[in-house]
């Protein structure tokens, strides 16, 4: 879709004011709330609103609901997150008000990054004792970068996203990133873990797994990492999963390996006790996805209580339309 001339008279006219102006450069670098712009601008709750309504009606800006907080981020439509992108990269950093305005978002995230650490810190034993049963989450990114490949793509989503980590690792390859995840709590850190990292164009939100806040066909790559065996239905899961991408887009999932662990049951709240090549296979064939690999990864030591994860990658069987206007970006799965 490209902007009318009408639609973009709306947008100059909404983004040409300098508070508007502000809340853009702002919510460019990541989602905030009506508090967090109302403290880094220094300007009261109802002139903060009334800007970002403006923004809104013009579709710049877009709210989501977080429990009892409400978010504000940069419009979904990429024609709309190019055009403020252009505007806001032209406006100097050293400019006296942005400099003030980046200090003071500087201290929002750092006190965002505080209280997740806390909440990390309190949970950190319970993973730290599950991560000692399988193999070093390096050896598994190295194999999900080695899977996805170098060629850059359009879109991500990280379904499950915990602490943004995928998001994380895949940044220097998608244009927009998007991870959804049932806790606030972890939402917090995947937010203070992307801030630290600098990846401003990654989102996330929450939401559930069997019906993520998105638009379907819309994403490139999806993972599911570490996930799966919390469900009561893991084919469901992968089945929305498989319908939220676009032609020939590629569904990542790591998990445990069949396994006899009764005790992750009442310790860890899993559901399931891993899976097997031919359970996914069956999955993927019912979402229409070809299976494209399956790859294995012993624990770091050898013994009965240890775990076998396992990656799969699978294929939309739809194919790329070959006159997509933009031609740019076709085979970018592949």
């Amino acid at each position: 879709m490209r902007i009318t001339l009408d639609q973009m008279v709306d947008i100059l006219k909404a983004a040409a004011e300098s508070s508007r102006l502000r809340i853009l450069a702002l919510i460019s670098r990541g989602d905030l709330t009506v508090s967090d712009i109302t403290e880094i601008l220094n300007q009261s709750q109802p002139r903060v609103s009334r800007h970002l309504k403006l923004l809104m009606e013009a579709g710049l800006v877009e709210r989501y609901q977080e429990g009892s907080w409400a978010f504000f981020r940069i419009s979904d439509d990429e024609d709309i997150r190019e055009f403020v992108q252009g505007i806001v990269s032209r406006v100097h950093e050293r400019d006296p008000q942005v400099d003030r305005d980046l200090e003071r978002l500087h201290a929002v995230k750092q006190r965002r990054q505080e209280k997740a650490s806390a909440y990390f810190s309190r949970n950190a034993a319970s993973w730290d004792q599950l991560r000692s049963l399988h193999a070093p989450d390096r050896a598994v990114e190295a194999a999900l970068l080695a899977a996805v490949g170098k060629k850059p793509f359009q879109s991500m989503l990280d379904l499950g996203t915990g602490t943004g980590r995928l998001l994380e690792l895949f940044a220097p390859l998608y244009r927009r990133g998007v991870g959804v995840d049932l806790s606030r709590e972890m939402l917090a850190v995947a937010r203070a873990n992307l801030d630290r990292a600098g990846v401003s164009h990654a989102q996330v939100r929450q939401g559930d797994i069997f019906a993520p806040p998105v638009e379907r066909d819309s994403f490139d790559l999806i993972t599911i990492h570490q996930v799966l065996h919390y469900l009561e239905e893991p084919g469901a899961a992968i089945r929305e999963a498989a319908r939220l991408l676009r032609p020939s887009g590629r569904l990542v999932i790591v998990d445990f390996a069949s396994h006899a662990l009764e005790f992750l049951r009442d310790d860890h709240a899993h559901l399931r006790l891993g899976f097997s090549d031919q359970q996914i296979a069956e999955w993927f064939a019912e979402a229409d996805l070809d299976v494209e690999l399956a790859e294995a990864f012993e624990p770091r030591v050898a013994g009965d209580a240890t775990l076998t994860v396992k990656l799969w990658l699978g294929r939309d069987r739809r194919m790329l339309i070959a006159d997509r206007p933009n031609t740019a970006l076709q085979g970018e799965t592949a």
